[in-house]
């Protein structure tokens, strides 16, 4: 890989990363997490329209592009934004994320019949593992919620590139735009409903705020994933996937600096045996 690519790939997981204290100081700040997550899917889908080509797709991309819209725009962001708001401390909520690639996996293996091999196996089955050790953490007490929620995010996201798969003849930014949409309209909908009077709390929202979640749904939402599109067309998807694992080294260290907070030693045990695993698994896909 060239130079400037490694410089690219590192970049794209500090923003992968940044995305969890970012979130933590917009929820900080009193912005209710619906309404944050139906903003930033509003600004992606603004920022994408111009770019996408809306054409009707065929029949049998109906089904596929609804489940990739709730499951990423809506479901992803709900239990996202809800782990990160409950949380106390964010390192284990953001090294429970990465259960997305395990269950991704599960799901690929149940529904597009894709083959799994035992030492694949064995690395999903290691990073339960990490899990667990983190989840036993004494310190962890009031964290479970937020690890559970973590949990259920991963599961909606792995399940949306299951329904990506079926997407993948469609165009990325048509696909993505519809994704934002939908995931706006139904997150916007949940605020009204369960957040009280959207128009005061939108007024109550300070600039600090409307920046962070520009940065999220500009800078994370769209350029880092344009970003890592952009070297799939140079490099192959075994090449580049693997320094995924780094964004949550990323989020930890982001966090620390932002709220000092110093993950304990079983977070660090857990989350070095889920990322190491989570590694391998990306070399042999």
């Amino acid at each position: 890989m060239h130079k400037k690519h490694y410089l690219l790939i590192i970049l794209i997981t500090f923003l992968f990363g940044s995305s969890y204290p970012v979130g933590k100081i917009i929820f900080n700040n009193s912005v209710p997490p619906l309404l944050m997550g139906s903003l930033r899917m509003l600004i992606v889908f603004l920022c994408l329209l111009p770019f996408a080509t809306i054409t009707i797709p065929e029949k049998k991309y109906w089904l596929p592009l609804l489940g990739f819209g709730i499951s990423m725009g809506f479901a992803t962001n709900v239990f996202l934004n809800y782990s990160i708001y409950v949380a106390e401390i964010l390192s284990p909520t953001i090294i429970g994320t990465q259960l997305s690639i395990p269950f991704g996996i599960l799901l690929s293996s149940f529904f597009l019949k894709e083959k799994v091999s035992n030492i694949q196996w064995f690395l999903i089955f290691l990073i339960f593992i990490g899990i667990l050790i983190i989840g036993f953490d004494p310190g962890l007490q009031h964290e479970k919620l937020a690890l559970l929620l973590a949990t259920f995010m991963s599961v909606f996201y792995g399940g949306s590139q299951v329904f990506s798969r079926y997407l993948k003849e469609l165009n990325i930014i048509f696909t993505n735009a519809f994704m934002a949409l939908i995931g706006f309209i139904l997150l916007i909908v949940f605020s009204i409903t369960f957040e009280g009077n959207i128009k005061d709390n939108i007024i109550n929202i300070n600039f600090t705020s409307w920046i962070l979640i520009a940065h999220s749904a500009i800078f994370i939402s769209i350029v880092s994933h344009m970003s890592l599109f952009y070297l799939y067309k140079i490099y192959t998807v075994q090449k580049v996937f693997p320094f995924y694992s780094l964004f949550p080294i990323f989020g930890i260290l982001q966090t620390m600096i932002i709220f000092n907070q110093i993950p304990t030693l079983m977070i660090l045990i857990g989350g070095l045996i889920i990322i190491g695993s989570i590694y391998l698994l990306n070399k042999l896909g």
